[in-house]
C-alpha cells in the first residue's frame, strides 16, 4: 500500500470518527462527506497502483530482451 493511501484511508477514519462524535446533524453529514471523498482517493490511488504493477508485469524482463 502506499503511503498516500493509507493516508487517505486514515482520514478516512478519523472523520468517520468525527461524525460518530458529533450532535449537530449537519457536522455529522460532512463528516461522513468527506469520509466518502478520503476513501474515493485511497480506492483511486490502489487501482492506479494495481494498473502500474499489473503493466509492470507485463513488460519483458531485461534478460528476455537481450536473448532476442
Amino acid at each position: 500500500m502506499s503511503t498516500s493511501s493509507s493516508f487517505y484511508l486514515a482520514r478516512a477514519e478519523a472523520c468517520a470518527n468525527e461524525a460518530e462524535e458529533a450532535v449537530l446533524e449537519n457536522v455529522r453529514k460532512r463528516c461522513l462527506r468527506a469520509e466518502a471523498a478520503w476513501r474515493a482517493m485511497a480506492d483511486r490511488t490502489l487501482r492506479a497502483q494495481a494498473m502500474r504493477d499489473e503493466r509492470e508485469a507485463e513488460k519483458p524482463s531485461d534478460d528476455s530482451a537481450v536473448a532476442l
